[in-house]
């Protein structure tokens, strides 16, 4: 009965949040694609340094490895992005000798990759798994609890979600496309819980290192290739609205974190 509750609950949190934030996020993207950038880019930094790095550092693991960690994992991100940006160059470079060869001409096309797919990917992966673990973990003492924290997990990967999808929507073909990455993304919330409900006390030790691991690629999304797209527009006016949907953001993710803790 506990692991059956487990499942349902964390495929709930895992998946329900993506779908919730699809409905809110992409109806206003079609409209406000520079807010919405401002606003992921606030919600991807708040989630990593207001609710995963405390939470990680609440704990009894070594200070110094969660930092070298974090650093680590910011490394490793510049390297994947750098493989995705080769990836996409590559790609490129065949279209265009194709297109050089077949019309006995070369139009010259300036290609603007977007980068950070795979990253958001990796580190949503990584985030729904320890999210797993910690609901796991909440309905195994009390099935009350378990409620609780799946719905607090559910609400507060809302707001993360949206920047999420707005990062995937850049980097997909399609709107859809960008939705079946990330709720795909999601369903790691189960996986956690099911090997969480197995091998909690061996895990529970290892969950401040999954937080620090997604955190270092939610805080390498933002500053490396959100934050580059706002620096392109410098009118005052730009400027004063992606400071204020960048605040939006913090204050929506720290807002319901702060909720998520206080009903744990």
């Amino acid at each position: 009965m506990t692991l059956i509750a487990i499942l349902i609950g964390t495929v709930a949190a895992g998946v329900g949040s993506v779908w919730l934030a699809a409905l809110l996020g992409f109806a206003m993207m079609a409209r406000y694609t520079q807010h919405m950038l401002s606003l992921a880019a606030g919600a991807l930094m708040a989630t990593a340094f207001m609710h995963l790095l405390p939470e990680a550092f609440e704990s009894e693991a070594s200070s110094h490895e969660l930092f070298a960690l974090l650093l680590g994992g910011l490394v490793f991100f510049f390297l994947l992005d750098k493989a995705e940006l080769w990836h996409h160059g590559h790609e490129h470079h065949q279209e265009d000798h194709a297109g050089h060869h077949g019309h006995g001409h070369h139009h010259h096309h300036h290609h603007e990759p977007r980068s950070g797919g795979w990253t958001v990917l990796a580190g949503d992966s990584v985030h729904a798994f320890g999210d797993g673990i910690l609901i796991a973990s909440a309905f195994m003492a009390d099935m009350r609890l378990g409620v609780i924290a799946a719905l607090a997990v559910l609400a507060h990967e809302v707001p993360h979600h949206m920047g999420d999808l707005v990062v995937l929507r850049q980097t997909s073909s399609t709107t859809r496309a960008a939705l079946i990455k990330v709720s795909l993304a999601g369903t790691v919330t189960a996986l956690g819980g099911l090997i969480g409900y197995f091998l909690l006390t061996r895990l529970e030790d290892y969950l401040p290192y999954f937080l620090v691991a997604a955190s270092s690629s939610f805080v390498y999304v933002a500053l490396a290739d959100l934050i580059p797209q706002l620096q392109k527009r410098v009118g005052l006016h730009a400027t004063v609205a992606q400071i204020a949907w960048l605040l939006v953001g913090i204050g929506l993710v720290t807002f319901v974190s702060g909720l998520a803790h206080s009903s744990h």
